[in-house]
């Protein structure tokens, strides 16, 4: 059994959580959520609440290819 890779876990997430978190940031734009107004109002609620969500979703996204490629080099091994 080998050991995670600190880096590639690291990049990997990083990657997927910055990318979510765009996405979230994005969609909000589209949807005329902005979350640098001034104040706390409706819409930059709305707007941090995607940017949270899409930061986690890409996360998950993320240790979701890294399981998946895990158990892909599982298989190639055991053959």
């Amino acid at each position: 059994m080998t050991s995670p890779n600190p880096l590639t876990e690291g990049i990997s997430d990083a990657v997927g959580f910055v990318g979510g978190a765009l996405t979230g940031y994005w969609a909000g734009k589209w949807l005329g959520l902005n979350i640098f107004s001034a104040g706390y109002d409706n819409a930059s609620i709305g707007g941090i609440l995607l940017v949270g969500l899409g930061g986690g979703a890409g996360l998950h996204l993320a240790r979701f290819w890294r399981n998946k490629q895990k158990a892909k080099d599982k298989d190639n091994d055991a053959s």
